[in-house]
């Protein structure tokens, strides 16, 4: 490949499911609603053959597992598919198993480097065809559109709990009401036009933007009616042209949609829940929620939920190493999360994450388990961006180890890579601060680096790489040398 270069704790049946939330928007900051014993404990009748009652209250409660922090890490990692990034070949099998792991893949319009589900998958899957993704997405249809952080792909089997929330967002998101009583012509209109012609997109509705106002309500109102049909399941996502959503009727894009029995709001909720701890392996209250964070719902229902789930013993209270608070896990982790303690390393291999990759969707955990601070600055006046417009994060072996600030010139066929910022700790060969399997191979990693942008050059169709400045400036020759 050609390369120019410009110079440039207790227990949880000790306790109800409280902790560090914030309160409930609606400023509740009640603890969830106490019942039997949180670990299912009946108490001793009282009759006279029973034991004294100070006998029963003595038995001792067992204490919670306690597992380092780079077993918490390493599961996180497992769970993400990057214990083998860009170790894996891109199929429907696959696909699926990653999304159901990670609970969804985030969709985004940005495209300065590549769209973010297929940087999110390139991560996993190495250089693979987007046409491929396409067939497999939209047309196999393995995978449907809905919100599950933000707008993403999540697998077709979830249809059942993605049901309860479409059938519950009308009750969830009150703030429509007004909308809907004003604009019920313009809703019923574009549902009949999307049954009588087929999958439209927002642009086959010609509705001049309302005259004044700015922001999301600013919308024409075919848009707002398109955005509530999707929500509340009487359409879905068919495709997408130059990334623009077609619309069609659900049961049309899903033929499976009317006869899917979808969960109760009880099962949602744990079923919720549990998906959130799957994919991070060991979580915080917090961590559970801003990670799937649709639907939005009140402190003191996910307690409720996250009690219940203490109590039958599906989820248990751990501790982690060096880390005050509550985490939690399921209770068919706690062999994963031993085998992950004794991992040599969390994983093998180079690779780079779209900002919107669901590692980092909390970003205060990936501080706490990476020691790595990361933002996104796409937002971010030019002259206050420390990192760039569109940084990348370098993922080596288990650690966040830099960014890079990268764009894809697409007539030039030619990726940009404007800076890349190594970790201080990286550049100056000293340990991770955080999890941590060890000192890691500056030289190693530099070359993985590399591999991994020629990798992406080829994603995106590049057949050169253009590479400006690096932090540390050592280590920018063996960098372009890795780029040859």
């Amino acid at each position: 490949m050609k390369r120019t270069v410009a110079h440039p704790t207790r227990s949880a049946a000790a306790r109800t499911a409280g902790g560090s939330e914030r309160p409930a928007r609606d400023g509740s900051s009640r603890a969830a609603p106490g019942g039997s014993a949180p670990d299912g404990a009946r108490r001793p009748a009282r009759n006279s053959s029973a034991r004294p009652a100070r006998n029963a209250a003595a038995r001792p409660i067992a204490k919670p597992a306690r597992f380092p922090l780079r077993a918490a890490a390493a599961l996180f990692i497992q769970r993400q598919h990057l214990d083998r990034p860009r170790g894996r070949r891109l199929t429907a099998a696959n696909l699926v198993r990653f999304t159901r792991d990670a609970g969804g893949i985030q969709l985004d319009s940005i495209n300065v480097v590549d769209r973010a589900h297929y940087l999110t998958a390139w991560s996993r899957f190495d250089a693979f065809s987007h046409a491929a993704f396409d067939r497999m997405a939209w047309r196999k249809r393995v995978l449907f559109e809905y919100w599950a952080h933000a707008a993403c792909m999540v697998p077709r089997s979830d249809l059942p709990a993605w049901r309860r929330a479409m059938l519950d967002f009308e009750l969830r998101h009150t703030g429509w009401a007004r909308w809907l009583r004003k604009n019920q012509r313009v809703l019923d209109g574009v549902e009949a036009e999307i049954r009588a012609r087929g999958p439209m997109a927002n642009a086959d509705f010609r509705e001049r933007r309302p005259a004044r106002g700015v922001g999301w309500w600013n919308w024409k109102p075919a848009t707002h009616a398109l955005h509530w049909l999707w929500m509340t399941g009487r359409t879905l996502v068919h495709s997408r042209v130059h990334f623009q959503k077609r619309f069609d009727l659900a049961q049309r894009v899903l033929e499976e949609f009317d006869r899917v029995e979808p969960l109760t709001r009880e099962q949602f909720a744990a079923w919720h829940l549990r998906r959130s701890l799957h994919a991070m392996g060991a979580a915080t209250e917090t961590d559970l929620n801003m990670y799937l964070t649709f639907p939005r719902t009140r402190a003191v229902e996910r307690r409720r939920t996250l009690q219940s789930l203490l109590g039958s013993g599906e989820v248990v209270e751990v501790e982690i190493a060096g880390h005050r608070g509550r985490w939690f896990a399921l209770a068919e982790d706690l062999k994963s999360l031993a085998a992950a303690a004794r991992r040599r390393r969390a994983a093998r291999g180079t690779t780079l994450l779209a900002p919107f990759d669901s590692l980092l969707w909390h970003r205060d955990r990936v501080k706490r388990l990476f020691g790595f601070d990361y933002r996104i600055e796409v937002y971010t006046p030019g002259h206050k961006r420390v990192h760039g417009y569109y940084s990348l994060p370098i993922f080596h072996d288990g650690v966040l180890i830099g960014r890079a600030d990268a764009k894809t010139h697409r007539a030039a066929r030619r990726l940009e890579v404007k800076v890349v910022h190594f970790e201080p700790w990286f550049a100056a060969g000293e340990p991770p601060p955080a999890a941590s399997w060890g000192a890691l191979d500056r030289a190693e990693a530099v070359a993985g680096v590399g591999a991994a942008l020629r990798s992406l050059a080829t994603f995106v169709g590049a057949s050169s790489i253009a590479l400006g400045r690096v932090e540390s400036s050592r280590l920018r020759a063996p960098l372009a040398r890795a780029l040859d």
